[in-house]
């Protein structure tokens, strides 16, 4: 019985060194796959765009989800201002327009601008909020209809 235990034990060890040296190769793949991915986030980072959205519009005249129009869009900060940048869709087709809302806060008080858009809206280097001023808070919220009050979306954090 000795013979047999000494043999089930070899047979085993074999197959656990085997199977830890099949198992090096993966581990090397996925430690590089992770320093890519550790890599490609720094680099996001470091080139300054901080993502937000998509922001929604509400729900009107029976529309479904795939009918609600939506921003989504980054910030950047240059030279001590802040700039966002985004895109408004409006998808229903509707003829009624698109508005993409944007409310900020600094010394000054509370500020809103409106942009409206019917189909696809691009909004490019909108802002130059600086901290020096107070800037601390900006606040996105997407309508669609006749008015730029008409089914709104609830107001969103993009700060």
């Amino acid at each position: 019985m000795s013979t047999t235990r000494a043999l089930l034990a070899g047979a085993a060890l074999a197959a656990s060194l085997l199977a830890g040296v099949a198992a090096a190769p993966a581990a090397s793949a996925s430690t590089t796959a992770g320093t890519a991915a550790t890599a490609a986030t720094q680099q996001a980072q470091t080139s300054g765009k901080h993502f937000f959205g998509p922001y929604y519009s509400g729900f009107g005249r029976g529309e479904d989800f795939g009918h609600r129009s939506y921003f989504k869009g980054y910030w950047t900060k240059d030279n001590g201002r802040y700039w966002f940048y985004g895109d408004l869709f409006d998808r229903d087709r509707d003829r009624s327009p698109s508005y993409v809302w944007f409310k900020w806060h600094d010394r000054f008080g509370f500020h809103t601008k409106v942009f409206k858009t019917r189909g696809h809206g691009d909004i490019d280097h909108f802002g130059g909020f600086k901290k020096s001023n107070g800037f601390d808070d900006f606040k996105i919220r997407v309508c669609e209809g006749t008015d730029k009050f008409d089914d709104c979306g609830r107001w969103g954090d993009a700060f």
